[in-house]
């Protein structure tokens, strides 16, 4: 640091020898300056109230003043820094801003560039929540429709809390007690800047795993409305809606309301209620199984006896089987009865037809029908032998007529009007010029006969053999 200075820039003291002070120039001092107040304050915190906000600037710098009672200090944010403040800032709103306090030497004044923004007290965050809260709902995310049901007994439950505090082991125990299930416990850090970030991306890792939990228990302990901040931020609530898993939030106690709570599945007042409604009591379950089997065997019993007096009632009123089948052997034993004579009467009726059959035949009628089918006989044999002529006739003239149709479109009659077919030494018939490589042996077919050839370089008009 220049020893130049008439004061001393850490205590501010005058020094001795006024009369030999050396001249300084404005910049040097602006500049000794600003780099007193850096290596002296750096960076700190600041509480205080945003006055004259106007949002960022076009070049996406913000500028604005902190102030509180009885003093005011000009604050910049620049524009990478504005861009992940998470807070919204606004006119009026207390806030904690964190940065480097430093000079502009354009203006002979002192100011913070601020890094990290937050609402400071609860007031502050009770507004910002409101806010938060309005705008997801606007969304749909807090629906009842989005609600889904919880599996009555699941598997797997996931966990997601810290791994050192109380409510994990409360949850456990609670589980054990009532129906002990297989836990997975993703650690994770419930309070600070970055437990919002860490919660998210437990939530979607659970979504993420090949065997999912049946359900979801995102849980912490009690706390002030500052320390229960992270599940109120936006990227821990987008997660809670994008589970495919359903949800239970147990954060802080009954009192407490954190925006997770709007989005899950089920809200539970305490971590250990978050565990009596993701399972039921194993003791319970069974006397109710139990009494279940009990009330369906009695109701079997009841059934088959009712069945029972039914088939007896409905028994008195149907007649004996005696009764029921003494018409019908009467009726077997009388056609038994009849069926000697009556067979011997039919046996007796076809006998005198076939004697009446008899008596019209005779060797003379047969002899006369025979000699009247000898006599048809030319006749019928003339009228087949023209039949046959007629037909072997036309089709003779439909064959000739398909012959000169094929004669004329086959291809030796192409090979007499002047065509000629090109084989390769295969017997493969070539049909683009591009298969006719120079060098190659042919045969040329014509009309009368083969010539074999080779095929020479081309030349302008083609290729030649």
């Amino acid at each position: 640091m220049s020893t130049d200075l008439p004061f001393d820039p850490v205590t501010g003291e005058i020094r001795d020898g006024s009369s030999n002070i050396a001249e300084m120039t404005v910049s040097e001092l602006s500049h000794a300056l600003k780099r007193t107040i850096e290596d002296r304050f750096g960076y700190v915190r600041l509480r205080g109230e945003i006055s004259g906000y106007k949002g960022a600037h076009s070049s996406g710098h913000c500028y604005f003043s902190i102030k509180d009672q009885s003093a005011k200090i000009d604050a910049v944010i620049w524009r990478g820094s504005f861009n992940r403040v998470k807070s919204k800032l606004a006119e009026g709103l207390e806030v904690i801003v964190t940065g480097k306090v430093t000079t502009f030497p354009g203006k002979s004044s002192y100011q913070i560039v601020v890094e990290t923004v937050e609402p400071a007290g609860a007031g502050a965050l009770m507004a910002l929540l409101e806010e938060r809260k309005k705008k997801l709902a606007a969304e749909g995310l807090f629906d009842a429709s989005r609600k889904r049901p919880l599996p009555h007994l699941p598997e797997l439950i996931g966990v997601v809390t810290s791994p050192t505090g109380a409510v994990i082991r409360d949850i456990l125990h609670r589980l054990n007690d009532r129906f002990p299930r297989h836990v997975i416990v993703w650690p994770v850090r419930v309070q600070g800047e970055t437990a919002a970030g860490k919660i998210a991306a437990a939530i979607a890792g659970f979504n993420a795993m090949a065997k999912k939990p049946d359900v979801l228990i995102v849980a912490r302990g009690g706390g002030s409305i500052e320390d229960l901040w992270p599940f109120n931020e936006e990227i821990v609530v987008r997660a809670a809606a994008a589970s495919h898993i359903p949800l239970i939030s147990a954060v802080g106690h009954e009192t407490d309301t954190t925006l997770i709570d709007f989005v899950s599945d089920w809200r539970a007042p305490t971590p250990t209620a978050a565990a009596e409604r993701a399972v039921p009591v194993r003791v319970e379950l069974l006397t109710s199984v139990a009494s279940l089997e009990a009330r369906q065997r009695r109701a079997m019993v009841r059934m088959a006896q009712a069945a029972r007096m039914a088939l007896t009632s409905a028994s008195r009123g149907l007649p004996r089987p005696d009764d029921l089948l003494a018409t019908a052997r009467q009726r077997l034993d009388g056609a038994s009865q009849r069926l000697p004579r009556s067979l011997h009467t039919n046996v007796q009726r076809h006998a005198i037809a076939l004697a009446r059959c008899a008596s019209r035949l005779s060797v003379g009628m047969v002899s006369e029908r025979l000699t009247q089918l000898r006599r048809r006989l030319p006749d019928l044999d003339a009228r087949r032998t023209r039949a046959m002529a007629q037909f072997i006739g036309k089709r003779t003239d439909a064959l000739a007529s398909e012959w000169k149709v094929l004669r004329t479109v086959s291809y030796q009659a192409t090979l007499e009007r002047g065509f000629a077919i090109v084989r390769d030494d295969k017997g493969h018939t070539l049909q683009r010029a591009a298969e006719a490589r120079t060098g190659k042996n042919v045969e040329i077919r014509f009309a009368d006969g083969d010539v074999p050839a080779t095929i020479g370089p081309p030349s302008r008009q083609g290729t030649l053999f």
